[in-house]
């Protein structure tokens, strides 16, 4: 209310100023009178303006202080119900209010940037110029440095592990072996690529997981020797048993002198054959092994997967009509191509349709399918899928691992063949299975 009183009375002492200026010169007053008039109007007038824009630039300090993040300031308050007591009021809650948010802000900042310097990954950002933001402790300590400004400097640590870094999209992951003065660390590398106002970042974690490399490949040289000890004593058991038996025999005659009847000599013959049988057995058994442990090193080249799958269809068309199986193919789209070792492929291919043309024997309606699509991620995925029994949830941890079989005939290595070889193509293969229900198996290829 005073500043439009203040504003009113001087607008009405203007107006005043005005006409009696002019009622001096319409009168003929004298030149000094006039002057003077003319002076007091104009300095009215440069007041008024200057009392009309108090307000306004106090609006603008205001604003000035928020664009600057000062909220600091404080406007006066005498509490005498004036406007400008009003208004400064306001200025000083909005203020408040803003320091309250900055505050706030600030306390996540520091709480979340702490929380990533003490994560056990280590964690990168860097922007397309390769200026690193942040870079955790955890991260240092693997890189076994004190600061990273560039993340180029990386390539002075380890190539391959810079090479990862910049190569890598979203989703992306590799695994780099690097020396550190504590020993070999073997680090799982992760990219994510952000985009934070316009300005693309790379986010990298890094995590040493050689412990648990160690563990697991403890874990499988233990199975391994779990089952090969396993089949082996099945072979050599009954071996060593009939031989024992056989031998004892032929001495004992020889003791006594007496005479190899036709009769001896076809039980001994019988006992041969078996263990030739069972050596073969076991001959097979090692070069399956063999097999296994030698996979070919991936001649990389285009596979044209429509072509590939009709190829698929023609080999095995005859056992499809021998069992009656609808055989089902989909490529989407048509043109799709994979970068790969065909005949490799090919192989896990051709193990995964045999395993399902064994799975559906008892279904009244027999049908397998071959599915090749991108998915979400951008990642090639073939899908081998069947109508069968399905494999039960206990046998599904197990079935990657060499020579177990839930199959009455079979050697056990076919999937923990296509496992291997999906790996030499920096891939996966998973399952999922319902009893009654059938069995999906998905090649996942990174593109």
């Amino acid at each position: 209310m005073d500043y439009k009183i203040g504003l009113l009375g001087r607008i009405i002492l203007l107006a005043v100023s005005l006409f009696l200026l002019s009622y001096f010169i319409l009168n003929g007053a004298g030149v000094f009178a006039i002057s003077l008039f003319i002076i007091l109007v104009l300095a009215q007038v440069i007041f008024l303006l200057g009392y009309a824009e108090s307000s306004f630039k106090k609006v603008r300090q205001f604003l000035d202080n928020i664009k600057q993040d000062n909220y600091t300031n404080v406007y006066p308050v005498k509490f005498d119900g004036t406007e400008t007591d009003d208004l400064h009021i306001e200025f000083n809650a909005i203020l408040a209010k803003l320091q309250e948010d900055q505050a706030e802000k600030e306390a996540n900042y520091q709480y979340f940037r702490s929380v990533f310097q003490h994560l056990s990954i280590g964690l990168i950002t860097f922007d397309e110029d390769g200026k690193v933001q942040i870079v955790n402790t955890a991260a240092k300590r693997m890189l076994n440095i004190h600061q990273l400004i560039n993340i180029n400097e990386v390539e002075k640590i380890n190539k391959e592990l810079h090479h990862a870094i910049n190569h890598l999209r979203t989703g992306g992951s590799e695994l780099i072996k690097i020396a550190h003065p504590d020993g070999i660390m073997q680090l799982s590398v992760y990219v994510i690529e952000l985009v934070l106002r316009d300005v693309k970042f790379k986010l990298v974690s890094l995590q040493n997981i050689q412990s648990e490399l160690e563990e697991k490949e403890m874990e499988a040289w233990q199975n391994l020797v779990r089952v090969l000890t396993h089949e082996i004593m099945n072979s050599i058991a009954p071996i060593s048993s009939l031989a024992s038996t056989v031998k004892v025999d032929i001495e004992h005659k020889i003791e006594e002198h007496n005479v190899i009847q036709p009769q001896d000599l076809e039980d001994y013959l019988m006992a041969i054959t078996t263990i030739e049988k069972r050596s073969e057995g076991l001959i097979n058994f090692v070069s399956d092994f063999r097999s296994l442990a030698h996979i070919p090193t991936p001649k990389f080249q285009t596979i044209q997967l429509q072509t590939l799958f009709a190829q698929l269809e023609t080999l095995l068309q005859n056992q499809f009509e021998k069992n009656q199986i609808q055989f089902k193919t989909k490529v989407e789209p048509e043109e799709l191509i994979l970068f790969g070792d065909q005949h490799l492929i090919e192989q896990v291919l051709i193990n995964l349709i045999q395993n399902a043309i064994h799975a559906v024997d008892d279904a009244i309606i027999k049908i397998i399918s071959l599915k090749a699509f991108i998915d979400e991620a951008g990642k090639i995925i073939i899908e081998v899928s069947d109508n069968g029994k399905g494999i039960e949830e206990e046998a599904l941890s197990k079935i990657f691992i060499p020579f177990f079989t839930t199959k009455k005939k079979g050697s056990g290595i076919g999937l923990s063949l296509s496992k291997q070889i999906m790996r030499r193509h920096k891939g996966n293969i998973q399952v999922k299975s319902k009893i009654g229900k059938g069995t999906t198996f998905k090649l996942i290829f990174n593109a």
